[in-house]
């Protein structure tokens, strides 16, 4: 029978164990069989690679359900999540760009368009020390230049209680200072939480499409032109010029540019098959799997590593050592768990669902049979405000209040401004990755 985490249990794993791990068997919501959908990358491919594993004579072609990347970022989330409705308590670093007056395409005057809100050190890709927060300032010093901003690119591995104090989950999920003051030499710290879902012995589909305009717009009926005050128009004298001749909306002013008319049915396109030679696969149609996997292990000798030295004599204690680290595996547990309460939505139609209540296993001594825990939602909070209380005991920090940034002037134009083009030019080109 799984047994129930205590503080003592997982502060005497953290000082001697292996690592924490959680293994789950998901399938679609639609039933085995059902189509799901991973992420595209670059050509509209999915990551597919053969994998050896039990139960299954050869290696079989599986594909990336959700990455390491992307499952860090929903633990995060439901950390936010978590912060904001005052079941825990971690550390972060928050810019508000709720005042900034974004300027509207063809205006003259200000006002709230889309405003942004707030932005924490939970939400940016690169945690503590992402770009908007160094762009941001605090006081009207920038943030990288303030006491806590300093503190960023003073951590080291013998030195992690600065990031204890302001942004803990970048020593459970990873950290590179590469923006920072000293470049590509900033500090850099392992993922100890690692989890990624992949989808077993995958067949591709392919992908329809078509649409049937119910007004029955013929494509002759264009040319459609853009108009001067936005949109399109059919009226040559209502167009924008360019070198005296009226602009076609899009490529070829054709009404579909202006989202009317059919799409013709079609199936999607196909490329090299990555596993054969003179075979073509069918791109971004989904998949149909035997199972999914969620695989998450939390390293604990990752978080030994990690060494939490009080006050300026720099002097390492073991206890608050292990106090510290027994903190940071009790935030790794809670973000995980707190994620999987949310659920396994993963993107439009890739709804997977457990079919076993998950279970963490502990790695103890080589040879010696893993021991099973139970975590519900309710436990991990509970271990983590124990985990954080017996930290502040031992002297070490652990802030509570948010550091409160804005944004600087250079960084709010860039926002306006990029914005305003975004609505310009209707999204067309709002990513340069």
């Amino acid at each position: 029978m799984p047994e129930q985490l205590n503080y003592q249990t997982l502060k005497s794993a953290v000082e001697m164990s292996a690592a924490f791990r959680c293994r789950t068997k998901l399938q679609p919501a639609g039933g085995q069989g059902d189509k799901v959908f991973p992420p595209t990358y670059a050509e509209s491919k999915y990551a597919l690679e053969k994998r050896r594993l039990a139960g299954y004579d050869e290696p079989v072609v599986c594909v990336l359900m959700d990455s390491v990347q992307s499952q860090a970022n929903r633990f995060e989330e439901a950390l936010q999540d978590a912060v904001d409705e005052d079941r825990v308590q971690v550390p972060i670093v928050e810019v508000d760009f709720s005042h900034i007056p974004i300027v509207e395409p063809g205006s003259t005057e200000s006002g709230l368009y889309e405003p942004i809100g707030r932005l924490t050190s939970l939400e940016t890709p690169h945690r503590i020390a992402d770009a908007i927060l160094r762009d941001s300032e605090l006081d009207g010093v920038p943030f990288r230049q303030t006491e806590a901003g300093k503190k960023v690119s003073l951590t080291t591995l013998r030195n992690a209680t600065p990031l204890l104090e302001i942004n803990p989950t970048a020593l459970v999920l990873g950290l590179w200072d590469s923006t920072g003051p000293k470049g590509g030499l900033g500090v850099k710290f392992q993922r100890a939480l690692v989890s990624e879902i992949i989808g077993v012995n995958a067949s591709l589909g392919v992908k329809t499409e078509s649409r049937i305009d119910p007004l029955a717009i013929q494509r002759s009926s264009g040319p459609l032109y853009e108009a001067k005050n936005g949109g399109w128009t059919l009226d040559a004298n209502e167009a924008v010029k360019v070198k005296s001749k009226p602009k076609l909306l899009g490529k070829d002013g054709r009404p579909s540019e202006g989202n009317h008319g059919n799409i013709v049915p079609s199936i999607s396109k196909t490329t090299s098959s990555p596993f054969e030679d003179n075979v073509r696969i069918p791109l971004a149609g989904g998949v149909t799997i035997d199972y999914a996997e969620q695989t998450t292990v939390l390293s604990l000798p990752a978080l030994r590593r990690l060494k939490f030295p009080i006050g300026e004599s720099m002097k390492h204690d073991q206890q608050s050592n292990s106090k510290a680290q027994t903190a940071l595996a009790a935030l790794a547990l809670c973000g995980s768990v707190l994620a999987a309460e949310r659920g396994m939505d993963l993107r439009s139609r890739c709804l997977l669902w457990p079919e076993e209540l998950p279970q963490w296993e502990l790695l103890g001594a080589p040879g010696e049979t893993p021991r099973t825990f139970s975590l519900t939602s309710e436990a991990v909070v509970e271990l983590l405000r124990e985990a954080v209380d017996h930290l502040k005991e031992s002297g070490l920090p652990w802030r509570t209040e948010p550091i409160r940034l804005k944004p600087t002037k250079k960084l709010a134009e860039l926002v306006q401004k990029s914005q305003a083009l975004a609505v310009e030019s209707k999204g067309e080109n709002g990513d340069d990755s």
